[in-house]
């Protein structure tokens, strides 16, 4: 397909996109901060995506709030596989374009799993009951060399985690920061980018730790999403002091989100 695939009428659902990720990044960091601390009685328990969309709920009109993000996510979804499938960046069918588009992909495939999740918050009233993270273990240890699957499942999380932070380390994401972005914003830009990426690359690697244990154990109950990510830090050394500074982290990357829906040209 051509490079301009991402025509003017699918602008505003790639910027929709970013926006309702910005959202749930935001929120998901602000109630890290506060369970950090026990602000307004937060804890671990409500610091993971179904909690933001309990958070949402919960608000004056929540229901709509909720329903806004939700096509968001979609908005989110769609821009994630125009680029995979699409190939709307010209990445190519060599290794390195195949690797990239592969990462579009696997970021869709998340977040139609969020989604999916606020979908029933909407629909039913409810958080999901579970995790999904302990699902997927549990299905994977359930298979023939079950134990090695959730290894794999650990490394590839690992390897997540680790990308993550080099490329907020290398600031690869200055690409997304181009000369529309007022010159007194830029350098807040690129620092909320950098720390961001790095707390969200130490998130993966938290998961990849719990996967590990998973598969050494043989239990996927060990497995886990944000809130046990989370309380399991908490209750080390220091930890509250560094799920403040993860919370921190994910909100500017919330707001790093937030800018790049306002000044990208996508497509180009």
């Amino acid at each position: 397909m051509p490079k301009n695939i991402i025509t003017r009428n699918m602008k505003p659902i790639a910027r929709a996109g970013l926006s309702a990720k910005g959202i749930v990044y935001v929120l998901l960091g602000a109630l890290a901060f506060m369970a950090a601390f026990g602000i307004s009685g937060k804890s671990s328990q409500n610091t993971s995506k179904s909690g933001v969309f309990d958070f949402i709920y919960d608000q004056p009109a929540g229901a709509v709030l909720l329903w806004i993000v939700i096509a968001g996510l979609i908005c989110y979804v769609i821009w994630r596989m125009i680029q995979a499938f699409g190939d709307s960046e010209e990445k190519g069918d060599d290794t390195k374009g195949l690797a990239v588009r592969g990462r579009y992909l696997f970021s869709g495939l998340v977040y139609a799993s969020v989604a999916f999740s606020a979908f029933k918050m909407a629909v039913y009233h409810k958080k999901d009951s579970g995790s999904r993270s302990q699902d997927a273990a549990q299905e994977m240890l359930s298979q023939p060399m079950g134990q090695w699957l959730v290894g794999f499942a650990a490394v590839i999380l690992l390897a997540v985690g680790v990308y993550q932070i080099y490329y907020g380390l290398s600031e690869k994401y200055r690409k997304h920061v181009n000369k529309h972005v007022p010159a007194a914003a830029k350098q807040y830009l690129l620092t909320a980018g950098k720390l961001g990426y790095i707390a969200r690359g130490v998130v993966w690697l938290l998961f990849s730790y719990l996967f590990i244990q998973a598969a050494l154990s043989s239990n996927s109950n060990e497995a886990g999403d944000t809130s046990k990510a989370f309380g399991m830090l908490s209750h080390s050394d220091y930890g509250p002091y560094f799920l403040a500074l993860i919370g921190i982290g994910l909100m500017l990357y919330g707001l790093f989100n937030f800018i790049r829906a306002r000044y990208e040209e996508f497509g180009k």
